[in-house]
C-alpha cells in the first residue's frame, strides 16, 4: 500500500488549499479514509473521515464549516479541500487508511498559513 499526499504550501490566511491522496491499492473503493494534522508540539488529531463509498463524513469541530473531505473512487484518491484558512491550521496533513488492518498512514504534507 502506498498513500501519495499532495496540495500543501504556503497560503495567508482566508486563503485555500485542497489536498490530494492518492492510494495504490485496488480495493480503495471499500475502505474508510480519514485526513489528519499535526502541528508543531502539538498530538496528531483527526481532521475529517470519510466512509468507502462517501455516504458518511465527519469532521473536527475546529474546521467545520471550513474544510471539505470527498473521494474519487475511480481514481483512487481522496481529497480534503480547506478554504477561510487560519494560522493555527499550520501543521502537515495526513491521510490515513482505515481499510488496513492496522491502518496505514500516507508521509505527510505541509500547509504553513501566514498571518
Amino acid at each position: 500500500v502506498q498513500l501519495q499526499a499532495s496540495g500543501g504550501g504556503l497560503v495567508q490566511a482566508g486563503g485555500s488549499l485542497r489536498l490530494s491522496c492518492a492510494a495504490s491499492i485496488s480495493t480503495f473503493s471499500s475502505h474508510a479514509m480519514d485526513w489528519y494534522r499535526q502541528a508543531p508540539g502539538k498530538e496528531r488529531e483527526l481532521v475529517a473521515s470519510i466512509s468507502s463509498g462517501g455516504g458518511r463524513i465527519t469532521y473536527a469541530d475546529s474546521v467545520k464549516g471550513r474544510f471539505t473531505i470527498s473521494r474519487d473512487n475511480a481514481k483512487n484518491t481522496v481529497y480534503l479541500q480547506m478554504n477561510s484558512l487560519k494560522p493555527e491550521d499550520t501543521a502537515v496533513y495526513y491521510c490515513h487508511d482505515r481499510g488496513v488492518v492496522g491502518g496505514f498512514w500516507g508521509q505527510g504534507t505541509l500547509v504553513t498559513v501566514s498571518s
